[in-house]
């Protein structure tokens, strides 16, 4: 598979704990997965600052090249990837499946794919072949679970936390590695300049669960509830009666505020 045409779209991310920026981790991964399939014909894009150092960190897993469609902040990425990719001859675009900087929504990959009319695979883990311009895939789904999907190429894939692990960054290679940046006509992004951002709030808390795997631990768990005295059984209440006894649960175990 190395004659594909593959580009790994990556983008600056930022450290979890002390929000510095570097490679972000699941564009990190479609570069690796890129890098198996193609080796050093992947091509890394971007479209942002090419002065943004973080960029470097991709430039470290083996590759001389990554090109920059130069924009300043605040600017749509979208109208500039289709116009970019439209022109070339790429069978397959790697991404992430949520940016770790910016309005990290996750709808670019959808977006990019409905405006080329391409078919769109999320939760890409492994790409098996490549045969008569398809390519059969496995999908990762939750709890481990795999789908083996076949889909017809070019398409957009966005792969996440089953994708292989990226290998470390290279201070060498990315030193000398090249970063090309390319005049683009920018298109400001109207939908973000009128918005109004806020912190996010945090998600509401869930309800807890007794997990137990054997009949003992189950027993435990169902003594100590019964113990508890706080049950209640609803039988032939009205739709009225039983909408209130579940409201009055979720206040009390502080879903609900």
């Amino acid at each position: 598979m190395t004659d594909l045409n593959i580009v790994a779209l990556v983008s600056v991310g930022a450290h979890p704990t002390s929000g510095r920026p570097r490679r972000a981790e699941q564009d990190a991964r479609a570069v690796e997965l890129g890098l198996r399939l193609s080796g050093s014909n992947l091509q890394l894009l971007h479209a942002g600052d090419p002065q943004a150092e973080a960029l470097r960190g991709y430039l470290g897993m083996g590759l001389e090249q990554l090109d920059v469609l130069e924009q300043p902040e605040g600017a749509d990425a979208l109208p500039l990837l289709v116009d970019y990719l439209q022109g070339s001859r790429t069978q397959l675009v790697l991404t992430g499946s949520q940016a770790e900087t910016g309005e990290g929504s996750g709808m670019l990959p959808f977006l990019l794919a409905e405006r080329l009319g391409w078919p769109m695979v999320v939760g890409l883990a492994e790409v098996e072949k490549v045969e008569n311009g398809v390519a059969q895939v496995l999908q990762a789904l939750p709890r481990g679970q795999r789908r083996r999907l076949k889909v017809r190429l070019p398409c957009v894939a966005s792969v996440d936390n089953a994708a292989p692990i990226a290998r470390q960054s290279a201070f060498g290679p990315a030193r000398r590695g090249q970063i090309e940046a390319h005049e683009v006509t920018v298109v400001d992004d109207l939908l973000l300049a009128g918005a109004t951002l806020q912190p996010a709030k945090p998600r509401p808390k869930r309800l807890k669960v007794i997990k137990a795997k054997t009949g003992a631990e189950r027993m435990k768990a169902a003594t100590a509830k019964a113990s508890g005295g706080g049950g209640q059984v609803l039988k032939d209440v009205s739709p009225q009666e039983g909408a209130e006894a579940i409201f009055k649960l979720l206040i009390e175990e502080g879903v609900l505020r």
